[in-house]
């Protein structure tokens, strides 16, 4: 049974949450407040956890912030507002998706199973060079000129995805659908996002953006 920690303000919302999660077959924990949701994590780690952005207190980026720092642990940002700032902010902070309230039940519990799906699978192979940068698939491993990267799963499943299609140009669309699992139409921001985290990490030179089209991996001169 996965194990979600819930941390959302609202009574009624954390309430009706907890309890259709726990119908569709989650362990549910949940915090009132940001510092309630950092002890909450740290008492147990969760294989997700499912984070307001309007909290009182501790705001949901900086509780984002706090747990990305020590754990690559799935986090999913609920917003109920409208201006796209909430999920960039959540996205920049760490965050693997998001979903924007009010949601329909069905459809939350199946963005965590996807969440969840994506990171425990793991992909084995040889080690992928271009030119300093190497992936290592089967320690899910990543360095550049020798030097060890830090990448959240998500991060790295999305420069897998890359790698393995080196110099062909893939969609926003394909990329959402391969690296985040969606079978559905989704916000391509969520793919932009983590682009930019990710050059931020392996070098802006490597992922080169292909105007009009999307994104793909530059091949080393």
């Amino acid at each position: 049974m996965n194990r979600v920690l819930l941390i959302e303000d609202d009574p009624t919302i954390r309430e009706m949450t907890r309890m259709t999660l726990e119908r569709d077959g989650f362990a549910v924990e949940t915090a009132a407040d940001g510092q309630a949701g950092i002890e909450a994590f740290d008492r147990g780690t969760p294989d997700v956890v499912l984070l307001d952005v309007m909290l009182p207190g501790m705001d949901g980026v900086t509780v984002c912030r706090r747990i990305r720092a020590r754990s690559v642990v799935p986090i999913v940002m609920l917003s109920a507002r409208t201006d796209p700032i909430d999920v960039v902010l959540g996205l920049e902070a760490g965050a693997d998706d998001y979903v924007t309230k009010p949601f329909e039940p069905p459809i939350l519990a199946a963005r965590l199973r996807a969440v969840l799906r994506r990171a425990s699978r793991l992909v084995e192979g040889d080690r992928l060079r271009f030119g300093d940068l190497e992936i290592d698939p089967r320690g899910m491993v990543v360095t550049r000129d020798g030097l060890v990267l830090s990448l959240t799963p998500t991060e790295y499943r999305l420069l897998l995805e890359l790698a393995e299609n080196v110099g062909i140009v893939l969609t926003r669309e394909q990329l959402l659908e391969n690296v985040w699992g969606y079978v559905w139409s989704g916000d391509t921001r969520l793919v932009d996002m983590h682009v930019r985290r990710l050059r931020g990490k392996i070098g802006a030179d490597v992922i080169e953006t292909v105007r009009g089209a999307g994104y793909k991996l530059a091949r080393p001169g």
